[in-house]
């Protein structure tokens, strides 16, 4: 660590001793003057380099966006709390939301049939983590109408994170009853199959 990193740290430790030790000194320091102090160790903590132009067109979106809402929070509210609660939410969102977006559900080429050649089984494969923001539109991914009488969903490389994705099963599965079909999931286990068995037909089909 070079002494440019440990001029930061050297402030902080002798504000914290000016703080813990000398307390009833820096009482009698004038509120302005303090306030200078704590803009000088602000700006020499501050990394520059991480919000020049250049820097930020490399960044993705999402960690500028974070980094926007956490600063304007904070200098908005005047409250560092609030700004750091808000950048953490935007980054959960964002997280979410990138995430979601690797879901993928696919159906499989090869069809089962019955002793007469005809179809009778089909399956498709879902790969990815579902929740709330993945599985909202997987309800909307099934061919009903055209797909034969029993329909095997394939979730080996996938995983249950929350009751919404339960829900959106069930709901997929009462489409399905509806034209007299019947849905098999397949592939679960450990805390994603107790999760399935425990909520399933509890929740009710919101789509």
């Amino acid at each position: 660590m070079g002494p440019q990193a440990l001029e930061p740290l050297g402030g902080h430790v002798f504000l914290l001793i000016l703080v813990v030790v000398l307390g009833d000194v820096v009482g009698l320091i004038p509120m302005a003057a303090l306030v200078a102090v704590m803009i000088m160790v602000s700006v020499g903590t501050m990394d520059w380099h991480s919000i020049r132009p250049r820097t930020l067109r490399l960044m993705p979106l999402s960690e500028t966006l974070v980094m926007v809402v956490t600063v304007t929070a904070t200098v908005w509210t005047h409250n560092l709390a609030i700004g750091v609660i808000l950048g953490v939410v935007t980054a959960m969102i964002m997280f979410a939301r990138r995430v979601a977006h690797m879901t993928t559900i696919e159906k499989v080429a090869e069809l089962d049939t019955d002793h007469d050649g005809a179809v009778d089984t089909r399956t498709y494969r879902v790969t990815g983590e579902l929740f709330w923001a993945s599985s909202n539109d997987l309800v909307y991914q099934f061919d009903y109408s055209g797909d034969p009488g029993h329909v095997v969903l394939d979730l080996t490389d996938a995983d249950i994170w929350d009751a919404s994705t339960v829900a959106t099963l069930d709901a997929v599965q009462q489409k399905y009853a509806a034209k007299g079909k019947t849905l098999s999931v397949i592939g679960l286990d450990g805390a994603s199959q107790e999760r399935l068995e425990k909520l399933s037909g509890t929740l009710g089909a919101g789509h």
